[in-house]
């Protein structure tokens, strides 16, 4: 019986510290074409139930003049009078057209005091929050994206929920291509749970990343192909923080100053014994490929995630034939490749002008994101 639970906590970003980053060339560009598939609802397993859940009250996007985005976070609450595990997450969006991505966080019963204040101190349902802005040290549960299905494990693995916890939809909505005005939205998620066994594992997610420093393509120019133009709009519309997440993965990863190119790879030292069982792939719009490669150049070197034609709606869960044991010393390399050539052929991107794209939480901006799903050595 699978028991689906990822988590993010300082614990387990702590177990890797960065070191080295490369550049290459680039390759052929895959297909896209933002299609939204439905996703298919597997049976039941037994002790299984579904729980379907939606958002209090509508919400209807709007973003800053010169901007197309907004990240909201909306609290459900699952009204739990048991301790549950969750074995899968099916986010469904009501409306596909603007939604871009979603996370799902489970928030514990001891921070849901402080969620709903935050939620209360901002007009309408929610709060804007890009990055984790307001769910720092929350479970982040499940990654959605167009055409994303549901993932299930097949071993005893699950995230448990006790009895006040609140779940928390932070959805990314993208009016890039949108006519008129953007409709009010009442997106809803579907949950199995069990009651567990003394046996099921919990899991975390383990996010990596790599620096993004893509110049414009040949041909292209404007303000915002100077790097320091783009990072200060960067800065803009998602505040200083975001805005300083350029240099700090650069810092992070030992350069010593940017290196414009398509390709970057990051190098992070396991610190403490762990098992992956699961990997993913985030990028946006011009990503081209993602990896993340265990001891690379060495005799036990393996692959945990290769997506060699990204495609932004298939960022689906990779579970790994058997899981991986990481030993303290390990390497593990994340490297994304991008194409800027490919802003000239997306609806969602021509019309917008030229940049040089760094990490940004945007959907004309970029990120190299790996997921791995990993639980602590017993």
């Amino acid at each position: 019986m699978r028991r689906l639970l990822i988590r993010v906590t300082a614990v387990v970003a702590s177990l890797f510290v960065a070191a080295a980053c490369t550049g290459s060339p680039p390759d052929e560009p895959p297909p896209h074409d933002h299609a939204v598939v439905d996703a298919a609802t597997a049976p039941l397993r037994a002790g299984e139930r579904f729980v379907q859940l939606s958002t209090a009250q509508p919400f209807t996007p709007a973003v800053a003049p010169g901007a197309s985005d907004e990240y909201r976070c909306l609290v459900i609450d699952p009204e739990l009078a048991m301790p549950v595990f969750l074995t899968g997450v099916q986010f469904q969006p009501q409306n596909p057209s603007t939604a871009h991505h979603a996370i799902t966080y489970a928030v514990s019963p001891e921070s849901a005091a402080s969620v709903r204040t935050r939620d209360a101190q901002s007009p309408g349902p929610g709060w804007t929050c890009f990055g984790m802005e307001g769910v720092i040290g929350s479970s982040w549960v499940d990654t959605w994206t167009p055409g994303g299905r549901e993932t299930l494990f097949d071993d005893d693995l699950g995230y448990p929920l006790e009895p006040g916890s609140l779940l928390v939809l932070q959805i990314h909505y993208s009016l890039l291509g949108v006519d008129g005005e953007p409709s009010a939205d009442r997106s809803s998620i579907r949950l199995r749970t069990t009651d567990g066994t003394p046996r099921t594992i919990s899991l975390d997610t383990l996010p990596l990343s790599a620096p993004i420093e893509l110049p414009c393509a040949p041909g292209e120019s404007g303000a915002l192909c100077n790097r320091d133009a783009a990072v200060a709009d960067v800065s803009r519309r998602f505040g200083p923080a975001l805005g300083g997440r350029a240099d700090w993965l650069l810092a992070r990863c030992g350069y010593d100053s940017p290196r414009p190119g398509n390709t970057h790879s990051c190098d992070y030292t396991v610190g403490s014994p762990s098992t992956v069982h699961a990997a993913r792939g985030h990028m946006h719009l011009l990503g081209r490929s993602i990896k993340v490669e265990l001891n690379p150049g060495t005799a036990g070197a393996r692959s945990l995630l290769d997506v060699p034609a990204f495609n932004f709606d298939d960022q689906a869960l990779h579970v790994l034939p058997a899981p991986v044991a990481l030993r303290p010393g390990d390497i593990l390399r994340t490297t994304c490749t991008y194409d800027a050539g490919l802003r000239a052929q997306l609806p969602q991107l021509r019309d917008l002008p030229p940049r040089y794209v760094v990490w940004g939480e945007g959907t004309a901006d970029e990120m190299c994101a790996p997921l791995l799903t990993v639980s602590a050595a017993r």
